[in-house]
């Protein structure tokens, strides 16, 4: 929706304004869905999630009534291709790949980090009180990182960006691994990996907008971020896996690390060009 309704200039940043609101809602709901866990049990406090999810199901049939009304940007002449065909075109263009591979080590990082740091800290000696403030504080200090995320997309080349938030979440996590454990490191840790949690939306979708046009954001956007929900499920299983195999989380925080390296760079290629002025496909 977004891609279609915000011009090119400000898209970056209006990706990163609607992310930054979601990672208000991780900072909100986490201490409130725990405070409705131990006062009603987890049975009423899903069934309130429930209730408050769908509240937001009148939004999604707004703006489809918009769309159908044509109250929303049309495709032109120029735009009429098919879905097989951006398909086609994407899939034959290195940077889409490139951009999928990245997705995919952000998935594995966030949710590897998600579900494992408070069973870290546990395993450590540390409260479950401070795991669980780590990851409202995460939520709170990524609506500044998105949102600042969006902005610099707007005005610097995205893939670099993108590589440069990779590569800094390399550099927190061996930080955070090489600093006496405490609860004030685990905040402090928290803070700055939460800064770069989900700034890598605004730059992602920026450049497949950008790239591939915006009649089919939602279908090649959404292949992109099923390889991030790929990430997802080895970043939350592997992490368990490997503890169970080895007694400990040390070579999943390896692993973590490296695959940041490795998506800092796997960015740098990315050609952030508009194929329709490299060639004549999919605007």
């Amino acid at each position: 929706m977004l891609g279609k309704m915000v011009p090119p200039e400000r898209r970056a940043w209006a990706f990163g304004i609607s992310a930054a609101a979601g990672s208000f809602g991780q900072f909100f709901m986490i201490p409130v869905g725990q405070f409705f866990i131990t006062q009603n049990g987890w049975s009423a406090s899903l069934i309130g999630l429930a209730v408050i999810t769908a509240t937001i199901a009148p939004l999604g049939w707004y703006f489809a009534k918009l769309g159908s009304e044509g109250k929303l940007p049309q495709p032109t002449a120029a735009t009429q291709a098919s879905a097989g065909e951006a398909l086609r075109t994407a899939f034959a263009d290195r940077s889409y790949t490139l951009l999928t591979l990245g997705y995919f080590v952000c998935g594995f990082q966030v949710v590897f980090i998600g579900a494992h740091l408070t069973p870290y800290l546990l395993d450590k000696g540390i409260a479950a009180r401070v795991g669980v403030t780590a990851l409202a504080l995460v939520g709170l200090f990524n609506c500044f990182g998105t949102y600042l995320a969006g902005v610099l997309a707007g005005k610097l080349p995205k893939r670099y960006v993108l590589s440069f938030i990779y590569f800094m979440r390399s550099v927190v996590i061996v930080i955070f691994l090489a600093l006496p454990l405490s609860e004030w490191t685990v905040y402090a840790f928290a803070a700055a990996i939460g800064f770069l949690w989900l700034s890598t939306v605004p730059p992602t979708n920026a450049i497949i907008a950008q790239v591939y046009g915006v009649r089919y954001l939602g279908m090649l956007g959404g292949i992109v971020f099923f390889s991030h929900q790929i990430g997802s499920f080895l970043g939350a299983w592997l992490g368990g896996k490997l503890y169970d195999v080895t007694g400990n989380y040390n070579t999943v925080w390896m692993l973590t690390i490296a695959l940041g390296v490795f998506a800092a760079i796997v960015h740098l290629p990315i050609d952030e060009r508009a194929l329709e002025s490299r060639t004549p496909a999919l605007a």
